[in-house]
This record gives C-alpha cells, structure tokens and sequence, in this order.
C-alpha cells in the first residue's frame, strides 16, 4: 500500500511540473499564402496575418488574390524587416487585367523591367535603398504605410524598400514588398572605395528575391523562398 501510494504521489507531482512547465513554440519558417508556400529564411519572424482581395481581369471576371504579412523582429523587439507576398488565392487561373505590365523608371529608384515594357506581362523589380526618408513611402506606397499604422509597425530606420511583381496573361500573379532595415542589406563602409559598392548586396538580394518569385510559379506547391539577408541581424536597434 506504501509502495503504491509513492507511485501515486509521483505521477501526481510528474503531472503538476508538466502543467507548470513555460510553453515554448518556435517560430515557423514556412506559412500558406494563396497557391504558394512561403519559406522564411531563420529568424524571429511574426505572422502578422491574411487578407483577401480581387482584382477583375479580362472580360469581366474576377481574380482572387490572397497577401500574407510577417516581422523579423530583433533581439530587443524591434522590427527590422516586414514582407508581403501576394498570391493567387487558387490555381484557377482566369487572366490578368490589362496593363499590368506597367513598370516605369523613377529618380533614385533602381528599376529592373525584365519585360521591356510588355503591357501584358509583368516582371519589375523596384529597389529604393533609402526607402524612409522623407515622405517617400507616404508618397508611393501610401498603402503599406497605411497598412503599417493599423498594425502598429515602426521599424528600425534606415530602411530599404523592395518591390517585385510578377504578372503573366495567364493568371499567374506574385507580388512582393519588403520593408528592411539597412543593416541586414548593406556593409558598414570605411572608405569611398567601399561606400561607392555598397549597395551591390541590396541589389543582389532584390534580384535573388524576384527570381525566387519567378520560380515559384513553376512549382506544384507555390514554394517560395525568401532568401537569407546578405549580413546577420544586429544585436539591438540603433
């Protein structure tokens, strides 16, 4: 009776350390968004949710898209990058509204139209490497500034912007922008020599980002991964 009593109590306090135990859930590297998988590189990245849309293409009919957004936050829970991929909400694909292709050039902008100017095909990558100064992204993107104010997102400044959209007269649409913190895109410079190249990596990633998009189309799972920041997160905000 002794005996099967401590066996009793055992389980008893076995069960309560479980129950008292802290909860651990590690970030996930990969989320659903549409018809795509979205892989992250490693990091602390935050689901910051989904939102559904439609846009109506040719004839009429109408195309569902679906944005999902996540957070790199930092060691100190600062923000230092936000994405928003959007996808085609299903493989069911009805063609794109007209001039989609729409890709212009744009002072202190680097542009990378792939398509020459195609009005029914669209591969632009749009890189602006000071992305927060002054009144930039209120005055060509006030929607994601918009979209940041209602999710309470301030991030680390300076940050670059980038922006790819891949768009085809078959359906296909991916779009992506991303909101980084400079550090994770650019080398610290000592001289004119390395401040001249040192927005190479900013570029290279861009164009890693826009041919991960392109690819993902191709795959019968949407897999779309997100490359690795060119330079290791900083230990706190600046």
């Amino acid at each position: 009776m002794i005996s099967k009593f401590w066996r009793v109590m055992s389980l008893a306090m076995a069960a309560l350390t479980v129950a008292c135990a802290p909860l651990s859930v590690p970030p996930k590297e990969e989320y659903p968004v549409g018809r795509a998988r979205l892989a992250l590189p490693p990091g602390a990245w935050q689901d910051l949710g989904t939102s559904n849309e439609s846009v109506t293409g040719p004839g009429g009919a109408s195309m569902g898209l679906q944005t999902r957004a996540v957070g790199l936050r930092g060691a100190q829970g600062d923000w230092q990058a936000v994405l928003r991929v959007q996808t085609n909400r299903t493989k069911d694909l009805l063609g794109s509204p007209a001039g989609v292709g729409h890709c212009p050039p744009q002072q202190d902008v680097t542009v990378e139209d792939a398509t020459a100017g195609s009005p029914v095909r669209a591969d632009c990558l749009r890189l602006k490497r000071w992305g927060s100064s002054a009144q930039w992204l209120e005055k060509n993107r006030p929607d994601l500034v918009e979209w940041l104010r209602s999710h309470q997102i301030a991030l680390n400044v300076p940050y670059s912007h980038v922006n790819y959209r891949y768009v085809t007269e078959a359906g296909v649409w991916v779009t992506v922008d991303a909101l980084v913190d400079q550090r994770l895109l650019r080398p610290k410079t000592r001289n004119n020599e390395e401040f001249l190249v040192a927005g190479r990596p900013a570029l290279q990633w861009g164009q890693d980002l826009a041919h991960a998009a392109r690819m993902s189309v191709g795959m019968m799972d949407g897999y779309l991964a997100i490359p690795p920041f060119p330079f290791p997160a900083p230990d706190s905000s600046p």
